[in-house]
């Protein structure tokens, strides 16, 4: 193109010529992307909730991208470690984020100061999952349903004690938002992750917790924990037998968390469009979302705008509860 204008007796000028550049370097990108591994951080540590997306994830990507797609943990701060991580990484498309509720539309509240601003580091690639929390408590507990639960709480206040994967962190979050809703007072345990917090449940230590259900529904479906009720707004497939809070006397209490990938802001718009068409094209795929029900997630799909739409509403609805509660974090 730039030798025709010259041959023709034209002077480009250096406007022109760098509009030329910048397309021939985007198909250049479109091309020959990707032709090395692709990273994708998970921002909590291994075995947890995240990994059970991140991974059948990753496997299905490295296929349709023909690059391995290799699962990196960065744990820590309820998730901002390995989101800033991405957030400083090249914008090349080759390290992704599994972003979560957490780290995108709880941080900025919780904490006083981030490294990344999570509206501006990121460009949204596609949202893959969304699970509920499930109200479970340990067999001793003395409540088989969230009304006898409400009941015991409110005869023993201050007695029953909740796990959480940390402060700040979703469960302990939607436990706050419970206690606001059903007007009880219980005492917040925050443990170093997930794993941790269910494990003192399960041995008694600790009578309930609002897990993820990806994380509890083995131990449910082994008789080992009492499910009361599923944050979602309707039942979970995985467990049809669980009522909703909503159902089962706590009437808003609707929590539920995605799963989506990020890149980093500046990401070139013919990569973005690369994994934006593979990623949902995997999360769509028959096997992925089965590896998810089998775990009581869903897989979903939403539109950069929906996307955008839903990180603003959590962000507003999670702030509010972290500020009548007055949690912080460092």
């Amino acid at each position: 193109m730039i030798n025709e204008v010259i041959r023709a007796g034209a002077r480009p000028n250096r406007v022109v010529l760098c509009l030329v550049l910048c397309l021939f370097a985007a198909t250049a990108t479109a091309q020959t992307y990707p032709n090395k591994p692709v990273r994708l951080v998970v921002p909590f540590p291994p075995g947890g909730v995240a990994d059970l997306i991140a991974r059948p994830l990753a496997e299905k990507l490295s296929g349709t991208l023909g690059q391995p797609v290799v699962v990196d943990n960065r744990g820590g701060a309820t998730g901002t470690i390995g989101a800033a991580a991405v957030a400083t990484a090249p914008a090349d498309g080759y390290t992704l984020l599994l972003g979560t509720t957490n780290e995108i539309a709880m941080s900025p509240t919780l904490y006083k100061s981030l490294p990344y601003d999570p509206t501006k580091a990121f460009a949204a690639v596609a949202v893959v999952a969304e699970f509920p929390n499930v109200l479970v408590v340990g067999p001793s507990v003395k409540a088989n349903s969230l009304k006898e639960l409400i009941a015991l709480a409110k005869a023993t206040p201050g007695k029953l004690t909740f796990a959480s994967s940390g402060a700040g962190s979703t469960n302990h979050l939607t436990a706050e938002l419970f206690k606001s809703i059903a007007g009880v007072e219980v005492i917040h345990v925050p443990y170093k992750g997930g794993g941790p917090a269910l494990n003192d449940l399960l041995g008694g230590h600790v009578d309930a917790m609002f897990a993820t259900l990806p994380s509890a529904i083995a131990h449910i479906k082994a008789g080992k924990l009492k499910a009361l009720a599923v944050t979602g707004e309707r039942r979970s497939r995985a467990l049809p037998d669980v009522p909703t809070a909503t159902e089962a006397g706590a009437p808003g209490l609707v929590v539920t968390t995605w799963n989506g990938i990020r890149a980093p802001a500046g990401t070139p718009p013919a990569v973005l469009e690369r994994l934006q068409r593979d990623v949902t094209a995997a999360a769509n795929s028959p096997e992925i979302k089965e590896r998810y029900a089998s775990v009581g997630a869903e897989s979903m799909t939403l539109t950069s705008e929906q996307f955008a739409n839903t990180i603003q509403k959590d962000y507003a609805r999670w702030a509010q509860v972290i500020k009548q509660a007055g949690i912080t974090a460092e």
